[in-house]
């Protein structure tokens, strides 16, 4: 990230939400769950698959959890009851994660079990490195009792390989992706070739396990090492899938559904969408200049 883009990234948290939410909107399919739900059924006609994401994170008390638990419900409800073609994504800190890990981990094996019901799948996404150890343990003691549930994993945190390895006898659900909260650089990789060193190497790990791949990046140096990879270890379609976000790169992806791959869109929704849309911005510098160079344009709002 060049100087100025640094600059803008850092001053956006004082630009108007007005105009944050009008280039946010790519990025999210709308504040309710009908806009997730006709935005995904779109995408299914796409030939593309999904994972519905209810925006929030970071909750202060159990009745919020308990509020975010029955919103998750409803998703997986109407994905069965649309006959949609997508699962559920979830963040553990609007569970109940920094309030008690046993609270956190009954609501969400009580997903995971909906999830089963309904033969459809919950994953797990990862947060901040502050997360991560709790993250891994509820992923592990839900992988032992269900074959229904993923999680994700952050190729620029320098601890993901033994991660990795240590999940592996499960047989998991792992989604690699290189990831975007900001951390130091004792416990990640900073610069982008060392990230993407990271991924490929961790890419190969799981590649040659009996984990179910997904592989979230829109980076076309990755791509194209996963391609590459495919080919090398001879992987059936039931072993691995493509995710990207919505909003970014849509042409990238039309071309690995044309390539005959699968590939699933995260699709966010929900009146929380200011942090999700701002950890979108700071990976995406462009954006964040759009919105700089709105609040200086005449009637651009």
């Amino acid at each position: 990230m060049n100087l100025l883009n640094e600059l803008i990234v850092r001053t956006l948290p004082l630009v108007p939400k007005k105009i944050v939410r009008h280039f946010a909107s790519r990025y999210i399919a709308g504040e309710r769950l009908e806009d997730a739900l006709a935005l995904v059924k779109k995408l299914n006609e796409q030939k593309k698959l999904a994972t519905i994401d209810v925006l929030g994170e970071n909750i202060t008390s159990e009745d919020e959890a308990i509020k975010a638990l029955k919103a998750y419900k409803l998703v997986l409800n109407k994905i069965k009851e649309n006959n949609l073609n997508s699962d559920l994504s979830i963040k553990l800190t609007q569970l109940g994660l920094k309030l008690d890990f046993d609270f956190c981990y009954a609501n969400v094996e009580e997903l995971v079990k909906l999830a089963k019901e309904y033969n459809n799948i919950v994953e797990i996404d990862m947060e901040d490195s502050s997360t991560t150890d709790a993250t891994i343990e509820i992923y592990k003691k839900l992988k032992s009792k269900y074959d229904n549930v993923g999680v994700a994993i952050q190729a620029y945190l320098k601890r993901s390989e033994s991660d990795i390895k240590a999940l592996l006898p499960l047989k998991p659900r792992i989604r690699l992706c290189k990831g975007i909260y900001i951390e130091p650089e004792t416990i990640a990789f900073k610069k982008r070739e060392l990230i993407n060193h990271n991924f490929k190497h961790l890419l190969n790990i799981l590649f040659q396990s009996e984990a179910y791949i997904c592989i979230a990046t829109h980076d076309d140096e990755l791509i194209n090492e996963a391609y590459r990879l495919i080919k090398e270890y001879n992987l059936k379609d039931g072993r691995f899938e493509f995710q990207m976000l919505l909003g970014v790169r849509p042409e990238l992806g039309n071309k690995i559904v044309s390539n005959g791959y699968k590939l699933r869109i995260y699709v966010p929704f929900g009146e929380h969408w200011y942090a999700y849309s701002m950890r979108r911005f700071r990976e995406n510098p462009q954006i964040a200049g759009y919105v700089f160079k709105a609040i200086f344009t005449k009637n651009s709002f």
